[in-house]
């Protein structure tokens, strides 16, 4: 059975679901993101394998809004925006899942489910 990385928020009604789901499949480590949230270098390697930093936002969230990060992102630069996702697991987007080759981030997860 594939092991696969899940980074999820324990209240977070589609991560359930998907972690869930994804346990009927893979063997899955579980990353809460708020107590173990991603660090900068992390981030970075996500950004360098081909994840768009706007892609890792969480753009519904009280926090984004609260932050104003959509008037941010116009005027801060890369290294600014990946630090202020690297200070609160509750700006990244989530589920992020983690495999072998790939990195899903929100919904993309479901793609693994109708492989194999």
């Amino acid at each position: 059975m594939n092991k696969i990385l899940f980074i999820g928020y324990p209240r977070c009604s589609t991560c359930i679901k998907a972690y869930k789901a994804l346990q009927a499949k893979y063997e899955v480590e579980y990353r809460d993101i708020v107590k173990d949230n991603p660090d900068e270098k992390e981030i970075k390697i996500w950004i360098s394998k081909g994840i768009k930093l706007d892609s890792l936002f969480n753009t519904h969230g009280k926090l984004y809004r609260e932050l104003n990060i959509k008037e941010k992102k116009s005027v801060c630069s890369q290294e600014e925006l990946i630090s202020l996702l690297a200070q609160n697991g509750m700006l990244v987007k989530r589920p992020i899942v983690i495999d072998k080759e790939n990195i899903y981030i929100g919904n993309e997860y479901q793609s693994l489910l109708k492989n194999e």
